[in-house]
């Protein structure tokens, strides 16, 4: 099984020109199109926890992927 990178673009909600990119990973279930559905509750749990920030957007890439663009 694949790991899936959940990048995660947020601002602080006091100084919205502050941003930042957040990264949370796990397992993949099928798709990056599947990874955007089931990431949803993620998203919604990170940004209970961290209400001082406010997301922006997110998306899904394959680790192997993203490590290569680094």
């Amino acid at each position: 099984m694949q790991i899936v990178d959940l990048i995660i673009a947020v601002c602080m909600a006091g100084d919205p020109t502050i941003c930042r990119d957040e990264h949370l990973y796990f397992e993949s279930h099928g798709s990056l199109q599947r990874c955007m559905f089931e990431a949803m509750p993620a998203v919604a749990d990170w940004a209970g926890k961290h209400p001082q920030w406010r997301v922006s957007g997110f998306h899904c890439e394959w680790v192997d992927r993203a490590e290569e663009q680094t």
